[in-house]
């Protein structure tokens, strides 16, 4: 009879309803699901789990039963949200809820300056916004329901072709953003696609109002548990004069981040029951009101004349017509997201608006949608979680157990020292026979460094002598220093190298360590991978973990390839044609350029800002500061994502020493020089009938490949370091313009 009933499962089991192709893929990632990892579950093929989410195919028996299974599974943890017109969420009456935007990137196949928050790699010259060609013409937008103007002949130029236009929601049909400008005493909101808007507000709480209610700004959530993003308004000088506001600050309101408190714009807004966040009206403020139930009413403002957009990372955008800046920041948000304050600020909400620490759950009595009481499987949660005491940077409250001398500085056996490359050595006698040095530069390397990382998501677990598992986030006290890499594996083959020639992988200075370190799991790891066996003595290990930052990439990584495809620089170009699209792509679309500059920046102060460090606030050593208080405040992440990105870069050195002989004069970072007798990376790189080298460096655009960074001569080269009196000068840092100054020799 069992056999009967069996077989009556089957059968029905074969009819098993299915949701649509779409919603299968909300429920994977919603629950931080790849398809891999779906796929491995299913015991099918990755390309068979793709089909049933394109719909291009359907499961069949006996997969089918499990994987409706596994869907319904999700849809009871993550049920559909209603639209905002009949039911959603109900959102905590918390002072500033939780925001997250972007509308769906542009499907295109796949370094640190700290601002905000650090990398902490070493300093590379500011390069000017990288530029750019022309952009496909813009879909036709829907039609406004607020008045639309044209633009007055011989005004400004109209926004270029190109620019997104808002998305399919009606909710925010004019896009995620505008500025706000006057011309001849009218108060103008230009939108992208050249949209410009009447905006009849007096007074900058009846602005506000009216962006809530009228001008239909704002972008849809970027994943499934997440939330709309709040209208972000850009105040123009005249703008800021029309509403009361100063145009530039003063020293002490510099200083402050902010204006005071008693400014007469921000008693109106008082007066008008709109709140600011504690960070107060500064260069992003956010003007609210609390939720009620779903309800969100939150404007984002960005003053470019406080300094909003640093010219570090947003160029000359800030001196933009309004036209123009509308494009350039309308690019970035559609691409990444609605900039939520610098680009570290929002590389770091980026990751929590792809996996929100909440989620909303359907009550079992009520039958209503309310916040889940436990945190997104997949995220980091909503509550901060101390990091090891290795890991903590100096002044850290965690230290204050372990009773530390006092001015004690703490080594690589006390501390966790994961930094980007900064390593020179003279030139052999042979090198110098050579004409020049080339330098090569990876692209997005910290988010290529991040693409499939393991990331722990949890609290640490204190071990004594564990067994190394390559598979386990965490730190590792281990003594690496019998690693000689004169006698590597590359690959599966042992091979024979000049080691004083390379820079160690487990420092950021490339010297050979000297005893036990501590280090995260990628560099253990690749000392196993160069063939040599690993004896942990101590560790903090993740138990609770996962690949927290494949979206992320996938997000930005998108973003660049589509800005460069705009800029005329495709993925799938042959090297000679892709390095004859990147030389003076740079002067196609400026404004393009600009975006560029931004993405670079928004990944690496998105790594930077996972161990951001006091700013102020009366700080004392041994105490809790801001940051501390957040659940993305995790430097063991930061150290993971530094850690692989180095180890990705030193394989492929040893890759290309043990190919063809040649060995890198410096590294900073991501860019690695090399002497030669041509000026192109092609007299550098071993390329055979068209092929890279396998697992060596490939020209390309896509993040881990590589472009060329600049040329030199090998006289300039001995020439500065003789000036210097600085053998080992690192000339990485000054490859690209040959510009060397005090600072570049450290003084």
């Amino acid at each position: 009879m069992s056999e009967l009933f069996d077989a009556v499962d089957a059968l029905v089991a074969s009819r098993a309803t299915l949701p649509p192709p779409a919603e299968r893929k909300r429920l994977r990632s919603a629950h931080g699901l790849t398809i891999d990892e779906v796929a491995g579950a299913l015991k099918v093929r990755r390309a068979t789990v793709s089909g049933w989410e394109s719909g291009k195919t359907e499961p069949r028996p006996p997969e089918r039963d499990a994987y409706a299974r596994l869907l319904d599974k999700l849809a009871e943890l993550y049920p559909a949200i209603p639209d905002p017109a009949t039911e959603t969420a109900p959102a905590p009456d918390v002072p500033v809820p939780a925001t997250f935007t972007a509308v769906p990137a542009p499907v295109q196949p796949a370094e640190p300056a700290p601002s905000d928050g650090e990398v902490s790699a070493p300093t590379r010259p500011q390069v000017p916004a990288e530029d750019l060609a022309d952009a496909p013409a813009a879909a036709p937008r829907p039609a406004s329901t607020t008045r639309t103007t044209s633009r007055r002949p011989g005004a400004r130029k109209a926004a270029a072709a190109g620019t997104p236009a808002g998305g399919t929601d009606p909710r925010f049909e004019n896009g995620p953003l505008a500025v706000v400008d006057v011309e001849d005493g009218q108060v103008l909101a230009y939108g992208v696609g050249g949209l410009v808007l009447d905006v009849p507000a007096k007074s900058l709480p009846s602005l506000v109002e009216w962006t809530l209610a009228e001008a239909k700004l704002g972008q849809p959530k970027l994943s499934g548990p997440g939330r709309p993003a709040d209208p972000l308004l850009v105040l123009t000088q005249a703008a800021l004069e029309r509403y009361g506001l100063p145009v530039t600050l003063t020293a002490q309101e510099r200083d402050a981040g902010r204006i005071p408190e008693g400014h007469k714009v921000i008693k109106q807004l008082t007066r008008a029951d709109w709140k600011l966040t504690k960070r107060g009206f500064g260069p992003w403020a956010r003007i609210y009101r609390p939720a009620k139930g779903s309800e969100r009413q939150c404007v984002q403002l960005c003053i470019p004349s406080w300094n909003a957009l640093d010219t570090r990372f947003w160029g000359d955008a800030a001196q933009l017509p309004p036209a123009e800046l509308a494009r350039v920041l309308g690019t970035y948000a559609s691409r990444v997201m609605t900039p939520r304050g610098s680009t570290a600020v929002t590389g770091l909400e980026l990751m929590t608006a792809l996996h929100p620490p909440t989620h909303a759950v359907r009550d079992e009595e009520t039958g209503a949608l309310r916040q889940a009481d436990t945190k997104t499987p997949g995220s980091l949660g909503s509550d901060p979680v101390d990091c090891a005491p290795p890991e903590a940077p100096d002044g850290h409250p965690v230290l204050n157990a372990l009773d530390l001398p006092r001015f004690h500085v703490r080594g690589p056996s006390e501390k966790l020292f994961e930094e980007a490359y900064d390593w020179a050595r003279p030139m052999t006698d042979a090198e110098c026979t050579l004409r020049h040095l080339v330098g090569i530069d990876v692209n997005m390397a910290f988010a290529a460094g991040a693409n499939g990382l393991t990331v722990g998501l949890g609290e640490s677990t204190h071990i004594k002598n564990p067994a190394f598992d390559p598979k386990l986030p965490g730190s590792w006290l281990v003594d690496l220093s019998h690693v000689d890499l004169s006698h590597v594996k590359a690959g599966k083959e042992w091979v024979e190298l000049d080691g004083s020639l390379l820079p160690s992988p487990f420092t950021p200075k490339g010297d050979r360590p000297t005893g036990p370190a501590w280090y995260a799991t990628p560099t253990v790891a690749y000392a196993q991978e160069l063939g040599y066996d690993v004896t942990p003595t101590e560790a903090y290990v993740r138990y609770d973990n996962g690949r927290y930052l494949d979206g992320w990439y996938t997000r930005l990584r998108d973003a660049y390839l589509a800005t460069m495809a705009d800029l005329g620089v495709a993925v799938d170009l042959s090297p000679e044609d892709f390095l004859t699209a990147m030389d003076g792509y740079k002067d196609r679309d400026p404004e393009l350029g600009i975006v560029i500059t931004a993405i670079k920046a928004t990944v690496k102060g998105g790594v930077g800002k996972l161990r951001e460090r006091p700013r102020g606030e009366g700080w004392r050593p041994g105490e809790r500061w801001r940051a501390l208080e957040r659940p993305t405040w995790r430097p063991d992440i930061r150290a993971a994502v530094i850690s692989r990105t180095r180890i990705n870069l030193h394989r492929k050195i040893v890759k290309h020493a043990a190919f063809t002989g040649q060995y890198p004069i410096a590294v900073l970072s991501d860019c690695v020089v090399y002497a030669a007798n041509g000026e192109s990376p092609l007299d550098v790189l071993p390329y055979r009938d068209g092929k890279p080298l396998p697992g060596g460096f490939k020209l390309g655009i896509n993040p881990g490949l590589v472009k060329h960074e600049g040329t030199q001569t090998v006289l300039w080269g001995e020439e500065v370091r003789e000036r210097f009196d600085a053998p080992e000068l690192n000339l990485a840092r000054s490859i690209k313009d040959g510009t060397v100054t005090d600072a570049d020799n450290g003084e």
